[in-house]
């Protein structure tokens, strides 16, 4: 079978691996269709991820179909359309045990610590497969991953009604946490440096944007919160003077949402956290959050369609990371198909 694999950074090959053989523990043998490419997947290629090692089969928004079962597989059967889980925890130590398995001490992630989905087969355990509704395209299920993300960094938020939320950065992150934070609060400050995707997060349920280009962040969020500050503050940018913006941006009492893996160094002034008494909070992956997101969509709280622009073979990865790098505002999410 085919696999797209980075062996060091900035290097893409397409390689040939032998197709997984049955496996007591990876007991469903998937077939895949479609797998979205991540802002992390280019960190992977461009030799900024602080966790990854090489060479790697990356891709971890995954989506196929059922090809075999093996052993014990008691609800799935081939033919089904399912989501495979990207995190892989071991379940017995301090973080499995308080029910937080996303950063489990012995973490495996696919695409990242271990193989992922860029290859015409991966075999997984039955647990780790969600069924897909039959109303969802292959192409648009990839966001259910990047849906998750967002859930996530909102349930760690503690995001309510009653806050008055900042999004900073509004790629394919910003857009997810949009569409499961307008589900949540309704006062939503958007910013970014592109207008087009103002224009998008406002069509989307922000209640304000900023161009980060043309106006001060600080300046016009106290505008915004009627000189308090944002009560919680989102981090979907992973720029290097982020965190420090954010901490202006937010007012007393408020929470700073970190998502970035990159291991570049930043520098922040204490006091505005010690001062304003603010929680800076992590948040990893996600934590058992697809039924969570498939719920949504069924429920037609969620709509995932028109998130991605661009589509391309397995075969043709080189070009498609090539597109993302070209920073072209017309590309959002990139997704990889297997029908070549």
């Amino acid at each position: 079978m085919k696999a797209v694999q980075i062996t060091s950074p900035h290097k893409l090959e397409i390689i040939e691996r032998e197709k997984p053989a049955p496996d007591p523990h990876n007991n469903v043998l998937i077939r895949m269709t479609a797998a979205g490419i991540c802002g992390s997947d280019g960190t992977i290629y461009h030799g900024t991820n602080a966790i990854v090692t090489y060479p790697r089969i990356i891709g971890h928004e995954m989506v196929g179909v059922v090809e075999k079962t093996w052993e014990n597989v008691k609800g799935l059967k081939p033919g089904d359309r399912v989501i495979i889980n990207q995190v892989v925890s071991c379940g017995h130590c301090y973080p499995c045990r308080k029910g937080r398995g996303n950063v489990c001490d012995n973490l495996k992630v696919r695409g990242v610590h271990i193989d992922g989905g860029f290859r015409e087969y991966i075999a997984v355990p039955e647990a780790d497969c969600c069924l897909l509704p039959d109303s969802l395209p292959d192409c648009d299920a990839v966001m259910i991953e990047p849906a998750t993300i967002a859930i996530q960094a909102c349930a760690r938020a503690e995001l309510t009604q009653d806050d008055m939320l900042l999004i900073l950065g509004y790629g394919a992150l910003g857009s997810s946490v949009l569409r499961i934070a307008r589900l949540l609060c309704s006062h939503i400050i958007v910013a970014c440096r592109t207008d087009s995707k103002l224009e998008d997060a406002r069509h989307n349920g922000a209640s304000h944007t900023i161009n980060v280009l043309k106006e001060d962040l600080e300046e016009k969020v106290m505008e915004y919160t009627k000189g308090h500050g944002a009560t919680v503050s989102m981090d979907a940018a992973n720029a290097g003077d982020s965190l420090s913006s954010l901490l202006k941006a937010t007012g007393n009492a408020g929470r700073v949402m970190v998502m970035g893996l990159t291991a570049a160094a930043t520098q922040i002034n204490p006091f505005l956290i010690t001062a304003k008494e603010l929680d800076v909070r992590g948040s990893r992956l996600q934590n058992h959050m697809f039924g969570t997101a498939i719920e949504l969509i069924c429920k037609g709280k969620l709509n995932l369609t028109g998130s991605v622009s661009h589509t391309f073979p397995l075969t043709k990865a080189q070009e498609a990371f090539d597109l993302i790098d070209s920073h072209d505002p017309a590309v959002r999410k990139v997704v990889l198909t297997f029908d070549f």
